[in-house]
């Protein structure tokens, strides 16, 4: 199994970072992790050197972020991703949020940022992580009209927009949300399984004890719980687990275009 969406370079994970890693060798195949500010670009490329062949990391700038990056600092940012082009396997996660970024101008200043992250991966040769929060038709439109082929739409919810994420190709990954979410378990009742990929977006979306999706200072994800994604994926499918885990991890290994 992979996961194919995670934040190993936050902070959360400073007390005990070797001692997750260690845990997640002993069950998974690979992680993919996601820089999404500058201030964890060191350490992500950092945990790539010390577990390569593992650890595989995207990097850019989270929606969110937009209003706290000046543009020399992001210019720096994005050259520094240049440089680092043959450690990541893609740009991501970029795209619109706007849940976090509710002013206009703010939200037009996102749309030029996914603009620029969008030809950054044109540009490197990789494909994108895409994050859409309350902006997914936005999200594909750009897409669509900016014709991004390799395209990861991290965390879906939207299952009125599924046929055309379907329809151009792309993946979508699916987290814990799937325990609890109604919708999410449609999405993946309705997506082929050559569409989907498997993701935490730890350390967010840790499940407590009564089952409950928790606050990461509450109960802090780790990458290992895809384990529970793909068996309920397994379950909603009809499938066997080691069919899920299969083609999921097919679907990883193509996109990122990693060898294990």
């Amino acid at each position: 199994m992979i996961d194919t969406h995670c934040h190993l370079g936050q902070p959360d994970y400073n007390i005990d970072r070797d001692r997750i890693i260690k845990k997640c060798k002993h069950h998974l195949n690979a992680v993919v992790t996601c820089c999404a500010n500058p201030e964890n670009f060191d350490v992500t490329m950092q945990l790539v050197r010390e577990n390569q062949g593992f650890i595989f990391a995207c990097a850019s700038l989270h929606p969110r972020y937009v209003k706290e990056v000046n543009d020399r600092n992001l210019e720096e940012y994005l050259e520094a991703i240049r440089l680092q082009k043959k450690s990541l396997v893609a740009i991501g996660e970029t795209g619109l949020d706007y849940n976090w970024i509710t002013d206009p101008k703010e939200q037009e200043k996102q749309k030029q940022l996914f603009l620029r992250l969008i030809a950054l991966a044109e540009q490197l040769q990789l494909p994108l992580v895409v994050h859409s929060r309350k902006a997914t038709e936005d999200v594909i439109n750009v897409l669509e009209e900016q014709k991004a082929r390799a395209v990861q739409m991290h965390m879906f919810t939207n299952r009125s927009l599924l046929n055309r994420v379907i329809e151009n190709g792309w993946l979508i990954s699916v987290n814990t949300l799937l325990l609890r979410s109604k919708t999410v378990k449609k999405v993946v009742r309705d997506c082929p399984l050559e569409q989907i990929m498997l993701e935490t977006d730890s350390p967010w979306l840790g499940i407590g004890e009564d089952g409950n999706i928790k606050p990461k200072n509450v109960v802090r994800n780790n990458p290992t719980a895809i384990r529970l994604v793909a068996e309920k994926i397994a379950e909603i499918k009809k499938l066997d687990l080691e069919a899920v885990d299969y083609q999921t991890t097919h679907n990883a290994t193509e996109f990122f275009n990693i060898n294990l």
